[in-house]
């Protein structure tokens, strides 16, 4: 999280981020857990090289949008 919010880092992926599972596993419908859920996360977070902490963001603040969350 340091390296994304602090240093503005553009390609930080939070695979183990419990927020940013629960998100992943919502919108891209997995049913895994542990270490098959973060490799599928892996897998699919592969398309955003370079630019994975953006997609990050964007995955959090629809959840926090959707699901009427604060920011």
């Amino acid at each position: 999280m340091l390296l994304m919010f602090c240093l503005n880092r553009a390609d930080v992926f939070a695979v183990d981020d419990v927020a940013f599972q629960n998100v992943m596993r919502y919108l891209y419908d997995l049913d895994q857990t542990g270490r098959s859920l973060k490799q599928s996360m892996q897998d699919i977070a592969e398309n955003w090289r370079p630019y994975r902490s953006i997609v990050c963001k964007y995955h959090w603040h629809w959840k926090a949008v959707s699901f009427g969350q604060p920011q």
